[in-house]
């Protein structure tokens, strides 16, 4: 693999060879048992981001998705999870052995309200949409509102209970569609909140989460380039050896630029761990997106048809690795950055 391209630890190898044990995930329940099988074997112990291993996180993060994209979708979102608790100081968090997922998307028609209880216990009510992973998880951390408008607020909820309901519906995607990213229904539903208001969105961590997800990207993209590389080491006539050259090249820059941003942003943040990383996060990911759009373009041309219908990997891959660079902001992203840039200096683009 290319792997060694962000590098990796004995851990790392333990991951891999404990998911090669199941295979590529066939529907959502074997891939909830990939994630249930790391965390029972303390494989989800990440370094905290901020901390000093940030790069070491996003390595982790890069290889599980060079596994399989579904997989790496829960295990990032359960990983994230365990983080945000950390950040804002819970220290109860969940249960030993839990698998849980952090469900933040906020969609106009779909909006889970609280109603207050005992301190921070509440019961919630109302259709939560992107909820990853909702069938096969134990709990959820979840952005949940007042109904006053106040919010959003996180709360940590079990999804075994009665008031819980757990859909079909909101997902029909081929790529990643091992995730079932269902719309979750709750009546009267326990919970506790952790935090105050907006807490979840003005913590430094937040964006350090949305990095790792870049991360997860290029570990996507590292899958398929591999692929490409292996076909063009092999002998070929009439030139298509020198097009599949080409494009492998093309595939090597853009992985160098995403893997060497990655590497400058992890240690930024472990430098400068209260400062904000919005407009450092946002660079990350959309380099990350276009690598991982490059590493598409170039192998589908160069490769053709082929690995498309025969590599059972390399298939769902490319199905998965689209699907899943739309968790980007795409043009707002650019807007921002674009924004921060105007008003502020260019010493980041000085040598």
């Amino acid at each position: 693999m290319l792997t060694a391209a962000l590098g990796q630890t004995e851990s790392d190898a333990h991951r891999l060879q404990l998911l090669a044990r199941f295979g590529p995930p066939k529907d959502p329940a074997s891939a909830a048992r990939m994630l249930d099988a790391l965390v029972q074997a303390s494989l989800d112990d990440l370094a905290q981001p901020a901390s000093g291993g940030t790069l070491q996180r996003w390595r982790t993060l890069s290889e599980v998705a060079s596994f399989d994209l579904s997989v790496a979708k829960l295990f990032e979102s359960h990983t994230d999870a365990l983080a945000i608790l950390k950040d804002l100081g819970d220290c109860v968090g969940f249960p030993r052995g839990s698998t849980c997922g952090v469900w933040a998307a906020e969609v106009p028609d779909a909006r889970v309200i609280v109603s207050r209880g005992n301190g921070p216990h509440v019961t919630l009510t109302g259709r939560k949409a992107w909820c990853s992973g909702a069938a096969h998880l134990s709990h959820a951390l979840m952005t949940v509102w007042c109904a006053d408008g106040t919010g959003p607020f996180l709360a940590k909820v079990h999804l075994q209970q009665e008031g819980v309901r757990v859909s079909r519906e909101g997902w029909n995607a081929v790529g990643m569609a091992a995730t079932a990213s269902v719309d979750v229904y709750f009546a009267q539903a326990a919970g506790t909140v952790v935090g105050d208001a907006e807490d979840y969105l003005r913590r430094p961590g937040f964006w350090h989460g949305g990095a790792g997800i870049a991360a997860c990207w290029y570990g996507g993209s590292l899958r398929l380039a591999q692929s490409l590389r292996d076909v063009a080491r092999l002998p070929a006539g009439g030139g298509s050896k020198d097009f599949r050259h080409a494009a492998l090249g093309k595939v090597d820059l853009a992985l160098t630029h995403a893997a060497a941003l990655l590497r400058s942003a992890a240690a930024w943040i472990d430098a400068y761990p209260r400062a904000d990383a919005s407009a450092l996060t946002i660079r990350v990911r959309m380099s990350a997106e276009d690598c991982a759009t490059q590493v598409l373009q170039q192998t589908a041309r160069a490769l053709g048809a082929a690995p498309f219908c025969k590599d059972e990997g390399f298939a769902r891959m490319a199905a998965d690795l689209p699907v899943f660079i739309r968790q980007s902001g795409g043009e707002r992203d650019a807007c921002a950055v674009g924004e921060s840039v105007a008003t502020g200096d260019n010493r980041c683009w000085e040598l």
